[in-house]
């Protein structure tokens, strides 16, 4: 009897042990693999979400190009791999970004809004630091804002392209691309981002992307613009939350290099480099009034 007596209440551990883990296990396996703990303590208890990479952020994810296969024959199978092979990139694509030299903002017109002394001197350094690079560009787009449209002609000086090939877009003109997150209380151009938020994400999505398939080499766009549009386009493409854009800084005449590879994963190679201007002529704001630099 005192045997039998044993024998359940060893069962009955056994059995509530046995139970208790395939529980804690059913829900390990059922636990989302999108929740991240906090490595930097001791606690089990999830953070929210961690954001999973987006593979098909540009539309262009081989698998959403192609159509997929109508049976499972061989033949078909074959097909669809070929056609898959066709529409992947095989090289990468790089973005290089470059802000506007410092500019004076007097007047109300955009014509007036001109390269300081010291931005002409910026954008000079700028476009030798891109001359050492050595770089084959394949494409040059410059905003059609005065400054912008300044700086690209100063670099243009220094870099091996033909101006004739540069392409002037409005897209990427200044402006407030999207309420910034935290809120800042003395900078509320409320109307701004439902007039110039759909433009830049228009840019946005016209120049990043991963290369073509037909490309058969790494390709080097480069692209003069404004900060504003810089600080949003990187966010974008990192795919960090956009409403992070103005926690970004990035002098005058600085280089943001991006890299997207042919998987169409994104890196950042430079963010608002400017190690190459001697520091007495950095700046990142607009000056009250004009000060001519020797």
């Amino acid at each position: 009897m005192v045997l039998w007596t044993s024998a359940r209440k060893i069962g009955a551990v056994a059995l509530g042990t046995g139970a208790g883990l395939s529980v804690y296990f059913y829900q390990k396996i059922r636990e989302p693999h999108t929740i991240a703990h906090m490595s930097w303590t001791n606690s089990e208890k999830p953070v929210s979400p961690c954001a999973l990479w987006d593979s098909n952020w540009d539309c262009r994810n081989p698998k959403s190009l192609v159509k997929p296969p109508k049976n499972d024959s061989p033949q078909e199978q074959n097909h669809y791999n070929s056609e898959l092979e066709k529409a992947c990139p095989k090289f990468a694509r790089h973005i290089i970004l470059i802000r506007h030299g410092e500019y004076l903002d007097l007047g109300d017109s955009d014509e007036t809004h001109r390269l300081t002394s010291r931005g002409r001197l910026q954008a000079e350094y700028t476009g030798k630091r891109l001359h050492e690079m050595g770089i084959k560009w394949d494409k040059v787009i410059a905003s059609t804002m005065t400054r912008a449209q300044e700086t690209a002609e100063i670099i243009l000086k220094e870099i091996d392209f033909n101006p004739k090939d540069v392409k002037h877009c409005p897209y990427i003109r200044e402006g407030a691309p999207i309420p910034p997150q935290p809120p800042v209380g003395h900078w509320r151009p409320e109307e701004s981002f439902f007039r110039d938020g759909a433009r830049i994400e228009a840019g946005f999505r016209r120049y990043f992307h991963r290369a073509l398939p037909t490309d058969k080499h790494d390709t080097y766009t480069l692209i003069v613009g404004h900060g504003n549009v810089i600080r949003y386009f990187v966010c974008r493409a990192l795919q960090f939350p956009p409403e992070a854009w103005l926690r970004i800084n990035v002098n005058h005449a600085s280089i943001t290099w991006l890299t997207i590879q042919p998987s169409g994963n994104v890196s950042i190679k430079y963010l608002g480099d400017t190690g190459f201007i001697p520091a007495k002529f950095l700046t990142n704001r607009i000056p009250r009034e004009a000060k001519n630099v020797v």
